[in-house]
């Protein structure tokens, strides 16, 4: 894989620089950047609990309701705008503040969006909901933009990728773990002591907000490689003459409103009488089985995208899969725990069919989110419910790897690239309502998987079409 820095002023310096760099003093920085992966993806998940938690209180009907993620995600889209905007006229930002200023601001900035939670619940209005919403997004997209390329160059280029699905793996904890906590919080706390009001969310959100703060204290504290070169600082939309950084932006607009889209409706979903009429309550842990899933899928993408030799690889997966079912059978049952065991082994068959290869195993994960779908769109019951957990699996590796194989060759263009892609996280903001409206139209929850089933038929294109590196267009 080509170097991606993004800290030249041309193509000669970055070869330069990537063929005298010191890999081996990265791992401690690695894993102080993984914590940001982690603490997003838990609080970018808290936003399935609280759908259907303000849609209650609230009294909204669905498409309202979703207006949650219109408003998280929709700031990933207007702070990363304007970012790209800045960097044509100003010059790319990171380049001029670096990395780690960049990721201590947008902590301080998601801390300042959670802070705003309790007097929204105090004045119980959902509009300052969403503003607090938007506000916590903005600071979030200014550590997608910082810390996503900053992993991918804190190594050797040729395992960008492993390292990509490494931080992306953490990430998915997060979201695994935020349903069990923020549904005990917000949903079980308030249930026993008989409270139907917004206050049960002012204590997790001011919680989230002191972890916030304290990890910015950490990553100022700690002693992150500059990484931004002190070269010229070049104006201009060079990023956008590479046909497969555009074409990513798409895929990645399609994957997130595709993957938001489904965990927005899956606590509805799973309550349907023809589903399994679960509660909110007891549906929050399969919420959690379909972000484990994407967890789990991240670090076997990690492990099968490194540098392993093809037995390692098979005994690390192994060993994560053996993991997995002796923490679901503890936690839950011996029949959740082998239906899961069984899902892992369809989802490592498909990697063995795509040989590994990043762009092949994109396209062969979004053909079998798409077989997926379809059951869940025309099955009952049990089957219908796990086929839906199991997108989460197949998920796993597509954020990552699109990301990575869309800013591939892009050089002194990347952190530019890098704010590109984060914008088309918008499309968490504008999927999850048109399913919802759908869903409101039709009268048909279930038949409205067909909406985020048209973003996985682009990503099967962009697996294995659209992701080739062609020379920029001038």
């Amino acid at each position: 894989m080509p170097s991606i820095t993004p800290i030249k002023t041309n193509e000669a310096a970055s070869q330069s620089t990537e063929s005298t760099r010191d890999y081996r003093n990265y791992t401690s920085p690695l894993i102080v950047v993984t914590l940001l992966f982690f603490m997003w993806g838990f609080i970018t998940c808290m936003n399935d609990i609280l759908i259907p938690k303000l849609q209650e209180v609230f009294t909204l009907q669905l498409w309202q309701a979703m207006l949650i993620q219109t408003a998280f995600f929709g700031a990933y889209f207007i702070v990363s705008f304007l970012y790209f905007i800045t960097s044509i006229v100003k010059g790319d930002p990171i380049q001029k503040i670096g990395y780690k200023n960049g990721i201590i601001i947008g902590l301080i900035v998601a801390a300042l969006g959670c802070t705003l939670f309790y007097p929204a619940a105090e004045f119980h209005s959902y509009g300052l909901f969403l503003m607090a919403l938007f506000v916590l997004a903005s600071g979030i997209t200014v550590l997608q933009i910082t810390a996503n390329p900053y992993v991918a160059i804190l190594g050797p280029p040729e395992t960008s990728s492993s390292r990509m699905n490494l931080s992306q793996a953490l990430n998915s904890f997060g979201t695994t773990i935020a349903p069990i906590i923020g549904g005990y919080l917000i949903f079980d706390q308030v249930a026993s002591a008989q409270i139907d009001t917004a206050d049960s969310v002012k204590l997790p959100y001011l919680g989230l907000a002191a972890l916030l703060l304290l990890l910015a204290l950490l990553i100022k504290v700690a002693r992150l490689p500059r990484l931004e070169g002190s070269g010229k600082i070049e104006t201009g939309a060079g990023a956008m003459k590479h046909p497969h950084l555009v074409l990513g932006i798409i895929c990645i607009f399609m994957y997130v409103g595709g993957e938001v889209s489904i965990g927005s409706a899956l606590i509805n979903y799973i309550k349907l009488p023809q589903i399994t009429g679960l509660t909110e309550s007891e549906a929050k842990h399969y919420l959690a089985f379909y972000w484990g899933g994407a967890m789990i899928g991240r670090f076997f993408g990690a492990v099968a995208l490194s540098t392993l030799k093809r037995a390692g690889k098979f005994a690390v997966m192994a060993l994560i899969a053996l993991v997995t079912f002796v923490t679901v059978y503890a936690l839950y049952d011996l029949n959740q725990a082998m239906i899961i065991l069984g899902l892992i082994a369809v989802n490592v068959l498909v990697l063995m069919l795509a040989r590994f290869i990043p762009n092949r195993t994109v396209g062969l994960f979004a053909m079998a989110v798409i077989g997926l779908l379809l059951i869940g769109v025309v099955a009952e019951g049990s089957l219908a419910m796990w086929a839906i957990i199991a997108i989460g699996l197949f998920n796993s590796i597509m954020f990552p790897t699109i990301f990575d194989l869309a800013i591939k060759g892009l050089g002194r263009h990347t952190s530019q690239g890098s704010s590109l892609l984060v914008m088309a996280i918008v499309g968490g903001a504008i999927v999850p309502p048109l399913q919802g409206l759908f869903a409101d139209l039709t009268g048909d929850l279930q038949l409205s998987f067909i909406i985020p089933m048209i973003c996985y038929a682009y990503i099967v294109y962009y697996g294995f079409v659209g992701y080739k590196v062609k020379e920029a267009q001038v």
